[in-house]
């Protein structure tokens, strides 16, 4: 894990989701649980996949993921997730994650950043192809 620096919440995006962890999220040591913030990184950034194929989704890629910071209860905690890439079936969507932490002396940091692929699905679970853009 790297140092605690603090930065600020990306200017001109809307977080796709904001959610604050509660106690039965944290390891005996206190810290969320990977896990947890894992499953909200994919929730996130199915939110930009299901616009753009306009419709289900599923997850087959986990590309890449990095926790730079670990989250506390508390923390209200940002997804900021946009399309970086497009095939014929697929989406890759980048995920970026902040926690804003005390309130009393409110600080900015980017806890997490992963890139994941979804690929357009259709009511029996069969790929299909994204829909053109208008």
């Amino acid at each position: 894990m790297t140092q605690e620096v603090p930065v600020s919440l990306p200017e001109g995006e809307h977080a796709v989701l904001r959610v604050m962890p509660m106690p039965a999220d944290t390891n005996p040591m206190g810290d969320v649980f990977g896990g947890w913030i894992m499953a909200q990184v994919d929730v996130a950034g199915a939110v930009p996949a299901v616009r753009r194929a306009r419709g289900r989704v599923a997850t087959v890629a986990v590309n890449s993921f990095l926790f730079k910071q670990p989250v506390s209860v508390g923390d209200l905690v940002s997804f900021y997730a946009r399309v970086v890439r497009e095939g014929r079936t697929s989406v890759t969507v980048d995920v970026e994650v902040y926690a804003e932490r005390h309130p009393e002396n409110p600080v900015v940091v980017k806890v997490t950043e992963a890139q994941l692929t979804y690929v357009a699905v259709d009511g029996q679970g069969r790929k299909r192809e994204l829909p053109p853009i208008d």
